[in-house]
């Protein structure tokens, strides 16, 4: 399917599950590869970008099971067990798995070449390149783009004082310190996703962390472990705003993960006067879990900036469509990280917003959105990124006649069987 007809004015009601967070399953299977035995893993994501690692950590030896209604096995080498690959190794679209495993492979006894997309080769890596050479990992990339070429080698303990605070960044940094020959400090500007560092200590890893700072000691042993993943947060934030704009929509969504690093948009969704209610609040290997509920709201504007931009950085989209039918000036900043996702998503929320009629105007690092405003009919592109074919789905449930979504297929990068769970819910989407 490469494009989305939708039809507006349904109202939304049921009971929904969201594939398993795609952020703690990449970690999932790296950290999995690296722990000495069998890790068993539940609720695993049938995206294309963790099936993209799935694919990276079985070129470099180790065996994974195919999946099997999102059950697995990864059978682990052990910190120093990984084989050198035969071929480059093909990260595809996703940032996660390509600046994830330059931290793994900056400390292994082999070189490697890290690859992918043309879209993800435009992505920013120097951000990992310049901080792991000062651990004294060998890098070479196309002016700080991949692909990347890693030879491993012996790595020295640092401490890094990061100028955004980026999980991405962290995780690298902390898994490059499981082979350093002293201990690895990250300071951070702000907090970030923390599901490294709660993986590395049920594993059993020598890691400590005080406020925006994390240490992380060499390592010789990483336990395995077994995990049902949580559902994904970021996925569930578009059938969340959803049923707060659908007319009268009530929606439950379970299992879902609410680690604090990452629920931004509910204090965003919930300062706009939505109610979103967490239920049997729970704890799954050490990660926060709970059932959300959520009817159509009146919403009203918000200034969103500082370290909840950091905490919904993956929301913004869709909290653009939110802000289009709340009263008032929406005004979002701080948020510049947006410009090098997979496309320049300030950019193409606003001009695809525009095109169905938003009052949305950019800025640097943010845009600010006046309303509400009437969506009309029209045809938008996602500009092959996920999040915004997404964002721009759940606008043409709002308009005034229907819109159509060009190059939807990329939504399965986060969420496949996005557009059969929004049927069942109550979407009209041919």
């Amino acid at each position: 399917m490469t494009q989305l007809v939708v039809r507006s004015g349904r109202t939304l009601r049921g009971c929904m599950r969201v594939p398993g967070d795609k952020s703690i399953a990449h970690r999932a299977l790296l950290l999995g590869a690296l722990a000495d035995g069998p890790s068993h893993f539940s609720g695993f994501p049938a995206s294309g970008d963790c099936q993209a690692t799935l694919e990276c950590i079985r070129d470099m030896g180790v065996h994974v099971g195919e999946p099997r209604e999102g059950s697995l096995v990864v059978h682990g080498q052990g910190l120093c067990g990984l084989q050198a690959p035969t071929r480059p190794l093909n990260c595809q679209r996703s940032g996660t798995t390509m600046r994830l495993l330059a931290g793994i492979m900056a400390g292994q006894r082999f070189a490697a070449t890290l690859t992918g997309s043309s879209q993800l080769l435009r992505r920013p890596m120097r951000r990992i390149i310049e901080p792991l050479q000062q651990m004294g990992a060998e890098i070479e990339s196309r002016a700080g783009h991949g692909p990347l070429t890693i030879r491993g080698r012996p790595l020295q303990g640092h401490v890094h004082y990061l100028c955004i605070a980026s999980a991405q960044v962290k995780s690298a940094l902390l898994l490059a310190g499981l082979y350093a020959d002293a201990p690895t400090t990250v300071h951070q500007p702000g907090p970030a996703r923390d599901h490294t560092e709660r993986m590395l200590a049920t594993m059993g890893a020598a890691i400590q962390t005080s406020g925006l700072t994390v240490s992380i000691r060499p390592t010789a042993v990483l336990r395995p472990f077994s995990l049902r993943i949580p559902g994904d947060f970021s996925s569930a934030a578009f059938a969340l705003v959803a049923a707060v704009l659908a007319p009268r929509s009530e929606l439950a969504i379970q299992g879902v993960g609410v680690n604090p690093t990452r629920t931004g948009l509910l204090e965003s969704l919930a300062e706009m006067g939505a109610e979103v209610h967490l239920e049997q609040c729970r704890d799954v290997a050490d990660e926060p879990v709970a059932d959300l509920t959520v009817r159509t709201a009146d919403l009203r504007a918000i200034s969103v900036r500082g370290e909840r931009v950091v905490r919904m950085i993956d929301e913004l989209p869709v909290l653009a469509v939110a802000a289009t039918q709340a009263r008032g000036t929406t005004v979002v900043r701080d948020a510049a990280e947006l410009r090098v996702k997979e496309t320049d998503r300030i950019a193409n929320v606003v001009s695809e917003l525009r095109a169905l009629g938003a009052q949305i105007e950019p800025l640097e690092d943010g845009f600010v959105v006046t309303g509400p405003t009437a969506l009309r009919a029209t045809r938008v592109d996602s500009h092959g990124d996920h999040r915004l074919a997404m964002a721009l789905s759940i606008a043409g449930l709002i308009a005034q006649g229907d819109v159509v979504v060009e190059n939807v297929q990329c939504i399965d990068d986060s969420f496949p069987g996005f557009v059969r769970w929004m049927r069942e819910i109550g979407a009209d989407y041919g």
